[in-house]
């Protein structure tokens, strides 16, 4: 197998498993590194998108942001493959958005504090459809009241977040839940709607 088939296949593995990418030896990050730049670099240019120092963002994601719906990442934060972003969102440090996850920030935005990891397949709307039975669905005007993630909180894998919730700093969201109301900070919770099981001072 030749070096270009090796890493070709290394950057598949760094796209779907982004956290290797901070544990690389020196040698893979002589080409690891200057490919990294030139995605980040691309979606500087083409989007209104600031991405900090050392962050991984794997070339299968999409991030979409329009002036007045930026996209802000903090430093050593990564994005991994299959992931769909669109402004306004705000990463703080190290935040971890793992394949497969849909964050839309509507009008109001997300906004994700430091060291939070996201598991895959997660969706965070922060907008809302009217409902009223005159109007199709489609016509009718969208609500937004922003979405706020403290830092370091564990969301789980294909878990839904609705718009104007606020989960609070060091709160764990169990895998598959439905988050509708307000998360204070340390709780766990799990199930459809988003229920306290736990505290994570009591672990």
């Amino acid at each position: 197998m030749s070096n270009i088939d090796y890493q070709q296949q290394h950057k598949k593995r760094l796209s779907w498993m982004p956290w290797l990418y901070f544990s690389l030896k020196p040698k893979h990050l002589e080409w690891a590194r200057p490919w990294q730049q030139a995605i980040q670099q691309q979606l500087t240019l083409l989007e209104t998108i600031s991405i900090g120092d050392n962050c991984f963002i794997a070339p299968e994601a999409e991030l979409f942001a329009e002036p007045g719906r930026d996209i802000i990442v903090g430093n050593k934060c990564m994005i991994a493959a299959d992931v769909f972003m669109h402004g306004p969102i705000t990463l703080g440090d190290e935040v971890a958005i793992n394949h497969g996850c849909s964050l839309d920030g509507g009008k109001a935005g997300i906004h994700i504090g430091s060291q939070t990891r996201i598991a895959n397949n997660v969706t965070v709307y922060a907008f809302n459809h009217g409902m009223s039975p005159q109007t199709p669905i489609y016509q009718q005007a969208v609500s937004s009241k922003g979405i706020f993630i403290g830092k370091d909180v564990w969301i789980g894998a294909q878990a839904g977040l609705v718009d104007g919730i606020t989960i609070g700093d060091h709160a764990v969201v169990g895998m598959g839940c439905i988050v509708t109301k307000d998360i204070p900070p340390y709780a766990i919770v799990a199930g459809n709607p988003a229920k306290i099981i736990g505290d994570r001072r009591n672990k």
